[in-house]
């Protein structure tokens, strides 16, 4: 055996603990899922009724489109608000803004669990904001728990910070130079902003919602204590599938929906960053 060939065997044998585990932990009950979801619970033949069942019937259709409403209205509002929380931190120097800057990432340090808590106790009908209106004299429920609203402002609470770490080191790798010379030769803010800041840090932004997009497709803890019965989050309809209705085929089916829901943005990230350079011209 040569030398070359003797190296290429040591190499092989180094990767194949890790290969074996990623198969075995990943790759094996991935496959087993997706087989099993077009499996009949009953005779165990082949069908496709785990996955017309989603589509088909109302509640389950409704809970589909439930989902993708919150997530992309989380997605809009928190790039919305991370990327001009990004621009103040990188362009505007001020100890509110450094002051700031060493805050806004503290809610990514709390346990969800106890943030969504806490936030229970501010905006039920019940809590602290309706006990301060009591205090001027009138009854304000803010009507937010159970409702689509108060899991988008939960959702916001920790992707908001996320976004923004990400966008903000987009923003970081852009040359002040750049803006001089951009100002120099007479552009405005605005034009500048439009023609040489908007360019260069879209790509993050892209990258930005594509983690916000797949961190909330399948969501559990928040629309576990804050949703509604009906509709509910895909999460939750999984946990129903897998826990209450003790139905795995559908449950295997649902699984795979998600995932091809979160492929989407997998898809838009490969492109992005296979497009880095296009994105700068």
């Amino acid at each position: 055996m040569s030398k070359k060939a003797k190296q290429y065997l040591i190499a092989y044998a180094m990767v194949l603990p890790a290969f074996l585990i990623v198969m075995l932990v990943v790759a094996y009950p991935i496959c087993s899922a997706v087989a099993r979801s077009f499996r009949d619970s009953e005779t165990g033949a082949f069908t496709f009724a785990n996955y017309t069942f989603f589509f088909t019937e109302p509640q389950q259709l409704r809970n589909l489109l439930y989902t993708m409403g919150v997530v992309l209205a989380t997605v809009a509002i928190a790039l919305v608000f991370a990327y001009a929380l990004s621009l103040y931190l990188r362009f505007v120097k001020s100890p509110i803004s450094r002051a700031i800057g060493n805050l806004y990432l503290l809610p990514r340090f709390v346990p969800s669990l106890c943030a969504v808590y806490a936030m229970i106790t501010i905006i039920r009908d019940s809590g602290t904001i309706n006990r301060i209106s009591r205090l001027f004299g009138c009854d304000f429920k803010p009507g937010l728990m159970y409702h689509a609203s108060g899991l988008i402002l939960m959702n916001l609470w920790f992707n908001i910070p996320f976004a923004a770490l990400m966008i903000t080191a987009g923003l970081g790798a852009i040359p002040d130079s750049i803006i001089e010379a951009s100002y120099d030769v007479g552009a405005s803010k605005w034009k500048t902003f439009r023609t040489m800041i908007l360019p260069l840090s879209i790509k993050d932004v892209v990258i930005a919602g594509t983690f916000v997009y797949m961190s909330n497709v399948g969501a559990f803890t928040t629309p576990y204590l804050m949703g509604g019965n009906a509709p509910k989050m895909l999460g939750i309809a999984l946990f129903d599938q897998f826990n209450k209705y003790l139905n795995y085929e559908r449950a295997a089916a649902l699984s795979v929906i998600m995932f091809l829901l979160c492929a989407v943005s997998a898809v838009v990230y490969i492109y992005t960053n296979l497009k880095e350079n296009d994105w700068e011209k």
